[in-house]
Order: C-alpha cells, then sequence, then structure tokens
C-alpha cells in the first residue's frame, strides 16, 4: 500500500519568491491497482509523481510504501518517463537488465530474467540488438521491460506514451493493460488523455490548476474489458464510458470551488 498524506511542494524562484506545486494531496494506491492522475498541464501531476519516487522531496507532509517512509529513490519503485532513457551503447538485454546488475546479480540470471520481460513485452526477438535500431514504441517497451526487472511494488509512470502516434499509443495501451492483468503490479500512470485514464484506471484522480489538488475520485473498470478486448470501439462508444469522459472534461476545465472559493 502507497500512502500520500497532506503532500505538498513549494518550489523557490529566481526572484525569492515560491511557487506552489502541490496543496495538501492525500492518495493510497491499493494493492493491484492502476491509479491514474489526470490534469491541465502544470497542475502537479509529474510533481507527485516525482516526490513518490523519490526523485523530490516534500515541503510538508509525508509518504510511505508498506508503512516506510519514502526518504529517496529506491528498488521498491520502477520508474517510466515519456522519454526513454536507455543506453544507446548497450543492447536491449543489456538495457533490461542494467537494474538487477547494480544489485550484484550475476549476469547470467539477470540476463534470463530480462529475456523473460522482453518475451512478456513482446520484444523477445530484439533482445541483442542496440536501442537505437527500435522504433519509439519499441523502446517504450523496453522501458517497461526495465523497470520491472527488479519487480518493485509500484511502477510509476509519467506519460510514457503521450510522444507516440495515435495507433503506437494504442498498442501500448493495451500492452500496459495485459501485463497488469497477468502481473497484478500496481502502477501510478501520468497523463493528460481522459480517455486514457479510463482505459487504464482502476481508480482515477482529478487535479485541479496549479497548485494541485485532488478534486474528485472515480473508480472505474474498463481496464479488465480492454485488457481481454481485441477491439477498443465498443468500449470507449460506451454509454457509461462516454458520460464519465465527459463529466471528467468538466472538473478539469471547471474545478470545484469550496464556499471560501479555493479548489479543492
Amino acid at each position: 500500500m502507497l500512502q500520500v498524506r497532506e503532500a505538498s511542494v513549494v518550489f523557490p524562484t529566481s526572484d525569492g519568491r515560491s511557487v506552489q506545486a502541490l496543496d495538501r494531496v492525500s492518495l493510497d494506491l491499493p494493492p493491484d491497482s492502476i491509479v491514474v492522475a489526470v490534469g491541465a498541464s502544470g497542475c502537479g501531476k509529474s510533481t507527485l509523481l516525482n516526490a513518490i519516487a523519490g526523485f523530490l522531496p516534500l515541503t510538508e507532509g509525508s509518504i510511505r510504501l508498506d508503512g516506510e517512509p519514502i526518504e529517496g529513490p529506491g528498488g521498491d519503485r520502477g520508474v517510466v518517463f515519456q522519454k526513454d532513457t536507455l543506453l544507446p551503447w548497450a543492447s536491449v538485454v543489456d538495457n533490461v537488465a542494467l537494474g538487477l546488475r547494480y544489485k550484484g546479480v550475476p549476469k547470467r540470471e539477470r540476463r534470463e530474467r530480462a529475456r523473460a520481460l522482453l518475451r512478456l513485452v513482446g520484444l523477445a526477438d530484439f533482445a541483442d540488438k542496440p536501442p537505437y535500431e527500435l522504433s519509439g514504441g519499441m523502446r517504450q517497451r523496453v522501458g517497461i521491460a526495465r523497470a520491472l526487472a527488479t519487480d518493485p511494488k509500484i511502477l510509476l509512470m509519467d506519460e510514457p506514451f503521450g510522444a507516440l502516434d495515435s495507433l503506437t499509443r494504442e498498442t501500448m495501451q493495451q500492452l500496459l493493460a495485459g501485463i497488469w492483468a497477468q502481473t497484478g503490479k500496481q502502477v501510478l500512470f501520468i497523463t493528460h488523455s481522459i480517455e486514457e485514464a479510463l482505459l487504464l484506471g482502476t481508480t482515477i484522480v482529478v487535479m485541479s490548476p496549479r497548485p494541485g489538488r485532488i478534486v474528485a475520485r472515480f473508480d472505474v473498470d474498463f481496464v479488465r474489458d480492454f485488457a481481454s478486448a481485441l477491439e477498443i470501439g465498443p468500449i470507449v462508444s460506451g454509454r457509461r464510458f462516454v458520460e464519465l469522459r465527459e463529466e471528467i472534461r468538466a472538473l478539469i476545465h471547471n474545478p470545484p470551488l469550496s464556499r471560501h472559493g479555493a479548489l479543492q
């Protein structure tokens, strides 16, 4: 269980002022869940993810994973960014095995585990290729495999499909849904796309413009159908899907106000 409690982040600026990116965000990520944070650009989604990853300290509040405070990066959290961070001089299989190498896993074992993950993401035939011979979508598959290699408790994904074309993005979305269905891996996913949030989330949290706050939460279950469906059309055209899409869109464009005018 990941627990975020009253998390606030304030950044100093060059003119001596400060910018509040997050304001008292509280969030639970239960086991076997995909929690998707969606909102407009600058709403603090990536700040929240970076704090959970341990890359960014909180100004106030706390983050705990299985009861232990997060005070820095760790192997219990795997991270996938929008742009792949593969080593261009290393083979695909060695890129996937990188975290295992740092953990001291023997070369033969780490390569066997890396090859098994490449089979999971459909890249077994590319294990010995250099990353520059792969397409953008394929490189993101490698990134996902690498993040899974150390068997983290939670997978943190910061708009990992945002730079892909629409067809590749749909393929990657379904791949992630399938991996989640097979592994039950806990996931926090960041996106600007409401449709992507609905397709992938078991829980969706909608965030307000800066300072980022959670203004609504939706528990949904489209991802289970998406993981096994051959066609995406019947899912996204369903009445409940369309209703939720429009409700979330309205919340993003017109976030609710408290009686005192402060965003909640």
